[in-house]
């Protein structure tokens, strides 16, 4: 994010390095490569420099092999680099390692991506679940941050006794911050769910919008039901879930709720905090999975999506909903047609036209009739 020369903003001189390693399964190494930097552009990062970095193997310690850590030692040395930025996730250990010799505050994809959370949080809810994720992350680094954590704090009248160490303390009260966040969320989860119970006494089908970040979603919310939700086209630009009332040509069909997007390599503190966020899905009659079928690595979007609703035991129906059709060419459809075929049911649309979104208004009134039909 550029600023003004007049207001003299300092910010730390930060490298960027995006690493290609032997695990990624990655197709489209330079659609990667642009997700990487879009989170960078999303937390509102000034970078001097970027570097592209294979490596063969990964290191256990260190992450980069001693060569390449040589190299980017330099490069940090020569251009004065104070924070470092890498496109993969890393242990505590290597974090620290790798910081330790570069001599720079390095932060990993996990940290990045915790910040744009952090920033992005508008409602009291989403706050306290980064607010949780961000204790759980800080609670794994506490280890080897210094000799002084390994000290004894030596306090007598506190909990602990004066043989708890100082990184021992640190630990409990993390620990007591977290336990304290999640009773609020408790309280605020028990509020929506008297909502949804009274959702669900008045037979009121309720629709979901999930996907990975920046597909769309949003941008469909507010075309479907005439709202102003955030729609931007960066990462993670909904956090908090959105339920508006939904009617197509008339008839009203339902609610439909927006729901934070999902990404590879997602933290996994990430998803625990926002399970009372996402039990929303639990609760959906029919999931809208909304695909950005522009990005060529959209089959691995899809995948993720579906590892996510895996790991948060949700399983309903699905509707593929393909987007931004208007941003590919016929050849690209064409070559992308047998796979797009393997998902059932779907619709192509372009959520920017009116006439483009008439796929997805005809299915939805073709599923409420069916719906409706069946109750009776």
């Amino acid at each position: 994010m550029k600023r003004k020369a007049s207001e003299h903003v300092q910010y730390a001189k930060t490298l960027l390095i995006v690493v290609e390693v032997p695990r990624a399964r990655i197709k489209h190494f330079e659609a990667y490569v642009a997700e990487f930097l879009s989170l960078v552009k999303t937390n509102g990062v000034v970078y001097e420099r970027l570097e592209h970095i294979k490596l063969r193997a990964i290191d256990p310690s260190y992450f980069l092999t001693t060569g390449k850590l040589e190299q980017v030692k330099k490069i940090c040395d020569d251009e004065a680099i104070e924070h470092v930025i890498i496109s993969e996730p890393l242990s505590p250990q290597q974090e620290r390692n790798m910081s330790n010799f570069l001599d720079c505050v390095v932060f990993d994809r996990t940290s990045l991506i915790l910040e744009i959370f952090e920033k992005a949080a508008q409602s009291s809810e989403g706050k306290i679940q980064v607010a949780i994720a961000r204790l759980q992350y800080r609670r794994t680094r506490l280890a080897g941050k210094g000799i002084h954590l390994a000290q004894q704090g030596g306090m007598i009248g506190v909990r602990g006794g004066p043989g708890e160490t100082l990184k021992e303390r640190e630990t409990r009260l993390i620990d007591e911050e977290i336990l304290k966040l999640r009773r609020q969320l408790v309280r605020l989860a028990n509020a929506r769910e008297t909502q949804r119970k009274q959702r669900h006494r008045s037979n009121i089908p309720h629709l979901c919008l999930i996907g990975y970040t920046n597909t769309g979603k949003s941008t469909i919310l507010n075309a479907l039901t005439n709202s102003n939700v955030l729609a931007e086209d960066k990462l993670f630009a909904t956090l908090d879930t959105t339920t508006r009332e939904l009617y197509v040509d008339g008839i009203k069909i339902g609610v439909i709720s927006d729901t934070v997007g999902f990404i590879q390599n997602i933290p996994h503190t990430l998803i625990e905090a926002f399970k009372s966020t996402l039990s929303e899905l639990q609760y959906a009659d029919l999931l809208l999975h909304v695909i950005d079928v522009s990005n060529p690595e959209w089959p691995r979007h899809i995948g993720v999506v579906h590892e996510v609703l895996q790991e948060l035991n949700v399983a309903k129906d699905m509707l593929y909903v393909f987007n931004k059709m208007d941003a590919v060419g016929d050849e690209q459809v064409l070559e992308n047609d047998c796979a797009i075929s393997l998902y059932t049911p779907h619709v192509m649309i372009s959520a920017r036209s009116k006439d483009g979104l008439k796929p997805l208004r005809d299915f939805l009134v073709v599923w409420y009739n069916n719906r409706r039909g069946s109750a009776q």
